[in-house]
């Protein structure tokens, strides 16, 4: 994607009434309003005016649909050719409007955003350059237009504004903690990808992204992974898109930590638990099942429940790969790594051929169908399989065993509220006492957990927020 855009084909037009705009705010009897953004490095206060929804321009850059962009092939065509054309924009305005899993549905949170603006109107003010390019409000707009307002209210960043200030400026813009919709997880990632191939340092990403640096540590690794699978995915016309991960947050986030504690312990084991991990995730297993598939998984589970297939076909050992300029040579994957590796190919390119619609014929659809069928049927089979031989093997209870067992005895405590209810016998004192050992006793468990687990889950990072004002 270029890094300069240039400038709309109206964008003189557009500077005058911009100009005009800002010296009426300035002339009016009423206090103009302004707009803190963070501007090279500085908070800065822009002005704010009404400008026409029609009149202005979707950022080409915004990181909002960065992913979605490779939705529509020919649609990404036209708009890569020419940004500003009627096509281009008609196509950022689709994107926004959709679900960044499935751009072929209306994303809910769009929908919440136009039913706000409807009943409330616009309450913060967009964003954009003198050239009319929206730097903040692209989503803003989309609804705007889809109810038929006329104008919305935006501030004006500098006249020296250039496109590195309008990412940057963007970013600061919908990273703050109190932004309102978030971008979609790919689109940060990419976001992110972007700020390191700029050069800047991982502490100052970090902050700029509200998180930590082992975190974006995490982050690019599973970008790396990503690209390396729609590459895999590849064949023919099909192939899959970054965004066909987008549900897969935290599944991506448990991989990458099982991953670096099992390399620490063999590397080649690791490989191989990897990709059987990723045809997991492929198959949309669910995160907690996914957690069965250990480094025994095919050896103990799959192999004999796997059906006849290339998938299955013995895979002979890449031989070394030579490292350029070195003189030198690396041994390649093991054949168990390799064996694994062809599944997941295997399993790549028939969810790819699913998800290209028409552009596969009825003859690939149909087997790329009848694959994926058979391959979940194995999956399923010997994960349930797995699962039942680890709960067996356990013969004391760990900590997420007896977190279980409370939960069990809170439901039930639910219904012997609701019993108490009907015959008035609760002792409130008693039961409010409970609750706050109950407090004290998930703070403590909270501060454990977190030194225990570097990179905390969702469930983690909910029970240190529900607990943070115990610190």
């Amino acid at each position: 994607m270029p890094t300069d855009f240039g400038v709309p084909p109206t964008a003189n037009e557009i500077r005058a009434k911009v100009e005009q705009r800002l010296e009426d705010a300035r002339s009016g009897d009423s206090v103009p309003e302004t707009l803190r953004v963070e501007f090279r490095g500085r908070p800065i206060h822009v002005e704010v005016i009404d400008m026409p929804v029609d009149g202005l321009y979707y950022n080409p850059a915004t990181h909002r649909v960065s992913a979605q962009r490779a939705y529509d092939p020919a649609q990404e065509e036209a708009l890569t050719k020419d940004h500003w054309s009627e096509s281009g924009q008609g196509y950022l305005h689709q994107l926004l409007m959709a679900k960044p899993s499935d751009p072929h549905q209306r994303d809910p949170d769009f929908e919440k955003l136009r039913q706000s603006l409807q009943d409330h109107r616009q309450n913060e003010p967009g964003l954009i350059s003198r050239d009319g390019v929206l730097v903040n409000g692209n989503t803003r707009r989309a609804a705007l237009k889809e109810l038929g307002v006329q104008s919305i209210r935006v501030g004006v960043l500098p006249a020296s504004c250039t496109w590195d200030d309008i990412r940057s400026v963007e970013l600061s813009l919908q990273l703050r903690p109190d932004r309102r919709r978030e971008y979609s997880y790919i689109n940060r990632l990419m976001a992110i990808e972007e700020q390191i191939q700029q050069g800047l340092p991982l502490a100052a990403i970090a902050k700029l992204f509200h998180t930590s640096t082992p975190a974006l540590e995490r982050d690019t690794w599973v970008l790396g992974q990503l690209r390396d699978l729609v590459k895999r995915s590849e064949q023919g016309r099909t192939k899959l898109r970054l965004m066909d991960f987008e549900d897969a947050q935290e599944r991506f986030a448990e991989l990458y930590r099982t991953y670096a504690k099992e390399k620490a312990k063999d590397k080649e084991k690791a490989d191989t638990l990897l990709e059987y991990r990723l045809a997991a995730i492929v198959l949309d297993v669910a995160k907690t099942d996914i957690r069965f598939i250990r480094t025994d998984f095919r050896e103990n589970y799959l192999a004999h429940r796997l059906p006849e297939g290339p998938w299955d076909m013995p895979a002979e050992s890449p031989k070394a790969v030579s490292i350029p300029g070195l003189n030198r040579s690396v041994p390649g994957p093991s054949s168990e790594t390799a064996k694994a590796r062809a599944l997941t190919d295997a399993l790549l390119r028939a969810k790819a051929t699913q998800n290209s619609g028409t552009t596969a014929t009825p003859e690939e659809m149909a087997e790329a169908n009848r694959s994926m069928t058979l391959l979940e049927k194995a999956f399923d089979e010997s994960i349930d399989a797995a699962e039942d031989a680890i709960r067996k093997q356990k013969k004391r209870l760990v900590a997420p065993d007896r977190i279980i067992a409370a939960v069990d005895d809170l439901q039930q405590c639910v219904t012997d509220l609701v019993l108490a209810r009907g015959n008035n016998s609760l002792d409130e004192g008693a039961f409010d006492d409970t609750l706050i050992v109950l407090r004290q006793t998930l703070a403590k468990l909270s501060a454990e957990a977190s030194k225990s687990i570097q990179l905390p889950g969702e469930g983690l990072s909910w029970l240190r927020e529900a607990v943070a004002d115990q610190r």
